[in-house]
């Protein structure tokens, strides 16, 4: 098993490289803001130390008031494990920068979401949907869908 890593501790990394980008922290993870999440995301994969060299598990909530990307980091070469976080407020079109050419595991994974939640992530190279046939009306994993 891994090891979490304490959310708030490598928040205060983050804050030190790119201040103003946490919104949120605490044991379990840490929340950046929608603009810098892909600049966070190469610091967490290409920093001594941290090297998060894996994309586990990527998925998304819908709270109504905002969607959250979530993501799953590990580290192999330090058996360690991150909890990353952001949100978008845009229920129309949302939008989250693509993770695909820092770990090609989201490809697949961000289809999915796009599919059932109707993110759009921008930067993917082949952002379709995977599940669901095109032409599908609406996105069933939403709240409001139906």
């Amino acid at each position: 098993m891994t090891i979490a890593l304490n959310g708030e501790e490598v928040a205060e990394k983050i804050r030190g490289a790119f201040p103003g980008s946490v919104v949120a922290a605490d044991k379990a993870a840490v929340i950046v803001t929608n603009q810098s999440l892909y600049q966070v995301a190469e610091f967490l994969k290409n920093t001594a130390g941290l090297d998060f060299d894996y994309l586990t598990d990527l998925t998304a909530v819908d709270y109504l008031d905002y969607f959250e990307v979530v993501y799953h980091l590990t580290s192999l070469k330090h058996n360690h494990s991150l909890v990353l976080k952001t949100r978008c407020y845009e229920r129309e079109k949302p939008v989250v920068s693509s993770v695909v050419n820092l770990w090609r595991a989201a490809d697949f994974q961000e289809r999915e979401v796009y599919d059932l939640m109707g993110i759009t992530f921008e930067g993917h190279p082949n952002l379709k949907r995977l599940l669901l046939w095109e032409g599908f009306v609406g996105h069933p994993l939403r709240r409001d869908y139906l």
